[in-house]
This record gives structure tokens, C-alpha cells and sequence, in this order.
């Protein structure tokens, strides 16, 4: 007989080693297998990814995000510190410099009064993206709102709310934007309000189709059934469901709102002179094409295209990126 022992050998009392180790008090089920407790202290320490996370690498990961995020970002360093890296004052006049072309004292050249355009370009760039994301943004919340109303409650208020989108919709924006600037006066409020509101019906229209998708799904039933009223239904249950149909849309909306602050300005509505401004530069020079001074106009041109740009590419990947 070797010098193991069994327990079920008559007269063997001595105990028997549990290979798994002693039971802990705490646990009944006693200690894990190795397989088992590796997966377990795999499960406790892996951190969870959430889809917000996954969505985000997946957009750093896009290329046309990336270039659109670093030129954008480009116009925000430079409408928060154009004053400090401007090569000139924007608002010098140097007469005897009127007209000058690119060269290596003026990089952009001058305007008909002597004004250095690279400096009131970067300068420029202020107002621009302080009205396009502020009008967005309340175009964008006044929008969502009246889409969630018209999408969940449906019935009489959906019918008359619609047909005061689309009257609203029938008209041109621009003379819509005309009459109440006229009315109010040019201002950065007024053009906020004004490109604000004629966003709204836009995105009513589009978060009203989302919700209806929506509408008759069992969540919403659910929360129904346990007494919730319709605004807590609406902003609680179907608002976060919606959300990337907004984003999208608020991107979208962004690069409009870029090229309407423009048109405006242009157009003599907008950013009032001297404040440096590409619209009202494009405007004030326009008539310098003819005598061949083609860099007043074209550099304030570009920055409008490369912000517009910049919005275009970062909205095509968030939506990219959603729709994966």
C-alpha cells in the first residue's frame, strides 16, 4: 500500500485535501474552477464600451473627418485669436498701399483703402462662428422641439402646424430674412433670430419624420401605460432615440447657416462696415475684378469654401459613422 490515502478506506480517518482549496463561508458555491475564475476576473476587469465610444473611434478613424475637424478648428484658433497673430491692424487704412498684390509684405495683398486682406480675413472669422452656431443652435432646439409635438401628439395640432411649415416653407428665405432685418435692424442678434427661425420649420420637418417612426413602438407604450405625461414622453423617451437624426441635421444646418450670414453681409444685411467680414470684403471689392485686383475677392471666397467644406466633411462622416 503506498503512502496515499483514500477516504473511503474502512478505518481511514485522516481528512481528505480538497484540490480546489477550503470552501469560503462567504461563498456556498466555493472557489471557481481556473478556467472559470479566469473569464470572471476577465469580466471584472475589462472595461465596457459603450456605443458612444465605439461611434467615436470609429470617426477619428475617418480621414475626411479628421481633415474637416482640423480646418475647422483652424477658423475657431482664429476667430479667438485673430487679433494677436493678425500681421496688421484689420481696420489701418494705408492709402498709399491701396490696391498692392500679394507679396511678401502683404501675403493676401490690400483692398481699395490700403487694408492688409489676410488680416481682416482671420480677423473676419470671428463673427462668422459666433452667429452660424448660435442661429443653429436655436434653430435647432425651437426645430426639435416643434417636430417632437407635431410627431407625438399628432391630430389637429399636426395638421395646423403643418400647414404653417410649409406655408413658411413656400417663401424665400432670403426676403423672409430681408423683411426682419428691416423690421429689427442689421445686428448680430437679428441675424441670430432670423437664421434661427428660418431653421426651425427645416428641422421640424425632419425630427417630425423621425418621430413617427417612433411613435407607435412598445416603449412608448409602456411609458403610457405607467402615467407619464407627454412632454416627460417626448424629451425623456423619444428625444434620445431621435438625437442622431438631429446631429445630422445640426451639421447640415451649419454649413447653410455659414453661407447665409455671407449672403447676407453681401448683400448689405449682414456684418455692417469697417467690421472685418468675408461677406461685406467680397461685397466692397467685388467691382475690382473688372480692373484685375482678383485677391480682394477670391481669398475671402476661399475661407467661406474651406469653412463650408470643413462642416460638409465632418457632417458626411457623423453620418457615415451613424448609419453603420
Amino acid at each position: 500500500m503506498t503512502d496515499s490515502h483514500f477516504a473511503d478506506e474502512p478505518g481511514d480517518t485522516s481528512p481528505v485535501a480538497d484540490p480546489l482549496g477550503p470552501l469560503d463561508p462567504l461563498d456556498p458555491l466555493g472557489p471557481l474552477e481556473p478556467d472559470a475564475a479566469g473569464v470572471a476576473v476577465a469580466v471584472a476587469v475589462a472595461v465596457p464600451v459603450t456605443r458612444g465610444q465605439t461611434r467615436w473611434r470609429l470617426l477619428l478613424r475617418r480621414p475626411t473627418f479628421l481633415v474637416g475637424a482640423g480646418i475647422l478648428l483652424f477658423w475657431v484658433v482664429c476667430a479667438i485669436f485673430g487679433h494677436a497673430f493678425a500681421p496688421d491692424n484689420p481696420l489701418a487704412q494705408q492709402l498709399l498701399s491701396a490696391n498692392a498684390a500679394p507679396s511678401a509684405s502683404h501675403w493676401f495683398g490690400t483692398d481699395g483703402l490700403g487694408r492688409d486682406v489676410l488680416s481682416r480675413i482671420i480677423v473676419g472669422a470671428r463673427d462668422i462662428l459666433v452667429i452660424t452656431p448660435l442661429a443653429t443652435v436655436l434653430g435647432t432646439i425651437l426645430g426639435t422641439a416643434l417636430g417632437l409635438a407635431m410627431g407625438y401628439l399628432g391630430g389637429v395640432f399636426d395638421l395646423i402646424a403643418g400647414r404653417i411649415v410649409e406655408a413658411v416653407l413656400a417663401l424665400p428665405a432670403v426676403i423672409i430674412a430681408f423683411l426682419f432685418i428691416v423690421a429689427l435692424g442689421p445686428s448680430t442678434t437679428t441675424l441670430v433670430i432670423v437664421i434661427g427661425l428660418i431653421f426651425t420649420p427645416l428641422i421640424a420637418r425632419t425630427v417630425r419624420a423621425a418621430v413617427l417612426t417612433e411613435r407607435n413602438l412598445d416603449y412608448l407604450s409602456a411609458a403610457r401605460l405607467l402615467g407619464e405625461n407627454p412632454v416627460r414622453i417626448m424629451f425623456r423617451e423619444i428625444l434620445p432615440n431621435v438625437m442622431p437624426a438631429i446631429l445630422v441635421e445640426f451639421t447640415v444646418r451649419l454649413g447653410y447657416a455659414v453661407f447665409a450670414v455671407a449672403t447676407l453681409s453681401f448683400l448689405g444685411f449682414g456684418v455692417q462696415p469697417p467690421t472685418p467680414d468675408w461677406g461685406s470684403d467680397i461685397a466692397a471689392n467685388y467691382s475690382g475684378l473688372l480692373s484685375g485686383y482678383w485677391w480682394q475677392t477670391l481669398f475671402p471666397a476661399l475661407a467661406i469654401a474651406s469653412l463650408v467644406t470643413s462642416v460638409n466633411l465632418i457632417t458626411d462622416s457623423i453620418e457615415q459613422v451613424l448609419n453603420a
